[in-house]
């Protein structure tokens, strides 16, 4: 009786005592919760801090800009050129002036490629007498004897069409006066479907024996300025001579033709392959404190086309490049992983500064988890191409409500260019900050690529936001 007693006594005590114990419980608990709770707000709070502080060093500097006069300032930086070896010395100092832990070149080799002083295209017509085009040869194309060369015209808006014409084409000069779709928003699509006239045209020209050819330039605008580009050949082949003709004598020629379908053009050009030389990438990086062996990229190519001197295309992405490591630097910030910034050389003649520097030694000691290349001029940024998938997409959505009031309306599936593309290969995801498009084409590849077709706060304005969205990976890994 004694003992039931005692475990009665033990019970009632238990039942006053539970409420007490179950509340202190629930209150370590919420103290718990509540410090998880203020260490996730300090981490925003920071985060927020961070991109105020980028943003603020960004729009009141406009760094970018300077970076872009002085890379442009020797001019077009044909690979292997003169004008492309100064770019590599003057981007070293670029890097290290803009507080780069370390800078180092790595080896590429190039094709030489030069234009020549001589660039003649003439219509010759015993209706409309002598006529002067304005042209431009195309990369990789030869020149012509010290003579020059004159043959009758074949216009073609198609590959199948030059097949339908095959007998016509023997010894005459291919005209592929192809427009870029005027109906497509997207631009790049525009382009890439006009383009495939320039790179493969004068190999599918000279299967049917034409002596030459010309391309219509890839622009939107009707002007007087033609457009370069690169072809490449298929060797087993003729090669023959290839330049790209204005838009506006394009639509001139289009109508000579019509009234005079027997008159000639005579083509002269001095153009000539030189061999190869070993020329540079150029990188810079800050240094990451917790993995440094871990990688977030973000570069542009160095090189360019010799019209202009390749202010859009793409000088604004090396400036872009350089401004957001000077941007993490200046704001104070230690991120946990290596930013490094890339300026690559050789994009536009065959993409061999992408594969150097993915095949170097060094990458074999180094883990990169995103390459961003930005290869799209340097106008207001838009929106945010990503790979990586579902994951990725969801991790930088979590930060678009910083990068909206930048310009940044979506984050997309998408990818980088030629220059990370061989990164792509081994697993890197990539990606690109898109900017609005509209106009890159009226300077693309054309002596209109000059810095005040830029201007320094749109250009500004993809270095803020790329600052933020490398940073941000750069705590957050992938």
């Amino acid at each position: 009786m004694k003992k039931l007693n005692q475990s009665r006594l033990v019970l009632q005590l238990l039942i006053f005592l539970l409420p007490a114990v179950i509340s202190s419980v629930l209150v370590q608990i919420a103290c718990f919760r509540g410090s998880e709770g203020n260490e996730a707000n300090k981490k925003v709070a920071r985060l927020e801090s961070s991109f105020e502080t980028i943003k603020n060093l960004g729009l009141t500097q406009e760094k970018a800009y300077d970076y872009l006069k002085i890379i442009t300032s020797v001019g077009g930086r044909l690979t292997g050129s003169p004008e492309a070896e100064k770019a590599v010395e003057l981007a070293v100092g670029l890097l290290e002036g803009a507080g780069a832990d370390r800078v180092w070149t790595e080896p590429v080799r190039v094709r030489r490629w030069i234009r020549g002083g001589q660039e003649t295209a003439l219509v010759r017509s015993r209706k409309f007498s002598e006529q002067k085009l304005q042209i431009a040869a195309l990369g990789n194309s030869p020149g012509t004897s010290e003579a020059g060369l004159q043959a009758k015209v074949v216009e073609v808006r198609s590959f199948e069409e030059l097949a339908e014409l095959k007998n016509l084409v023997k010894d005459r000069i291919v005209f592929f006066n192809v427009p870029m779709d005027r109906t497509l928003t997207d631009s790049f699509l525009a382009y890439g479907r006009a383009a495939q006239f320039r790179v493969r045209g004068a190999s599918e020209a000279a299967r049917y024996g034409a002596r030459a050819v010309l391309v219509r330039s890839m622009t939107f605008r009707v002007d007087d300025y033609p457009h370069t580009g690169l072809i490449t050949y298929d060797e087993t082949l003729p090669i023959i001579p290839a330049v790209a003709l204005s838009t506006a004598d394009a639509e001139r020629l289009h109508t000579w033709l019509q009234e005079d379908p027997e008159l000639e053009i005579f083509i002269k050009l001095d153009c000539q392959f030189l061999g190869e030389i070993t020329s540079a990438n150029v990188i810079g990086e800050l240094r990451g404190q917790l993995k440094p062996e871990e990688v977030i990229l973000v570069g542009g190519h160095l090189d360019s086309w010799d019209l202009g001197s390749g202010a859009h295309d793409d000088a604004a992405g090396c400036a872009v490049a350089i401004e957001v490591l000077r941007l993490i630097k200046e704001a104070g910030l230690k991120p946990d992983r290596t930013v490094r910034a890339v300026l690559f050389m050789d994009e536009e003649f065959g993409g061999t500064g992408g594969q150097a520097y993915a095949r170097h030694e060094n990458r074999k000691k180094e883990k990169h988890l995103v390459a961003l290349e930005q290869d799209r001029g340097g106008f207001v940024p838009i929106g945010l191409a990503i790979g990586g998938g579902q994951k990725m997409l969801k991790k930088l959505q979590t930060i678009q409500p910083y990068l909206q009031p930048l310009g940044i309306h979506w984050i997309k599936p998408g990818g980088g260019g030629v220059d990370v593309a061989p990164l792509a290969e081994q697993g890197v995801i990539t990606g690109s900050l898109i900017p609005d498009s509209q106009k890159y084409f009226d300077f693309h590849h054309s002596a209109l690529d000059l810095p005040e077709a830029v201007h320094p706060r749109e250009l500004e304005l993809q270095a803020v936001v790329l600052a933020m969205v490398v940073y941000f990976l750069t705590q957050k890994g992938v």
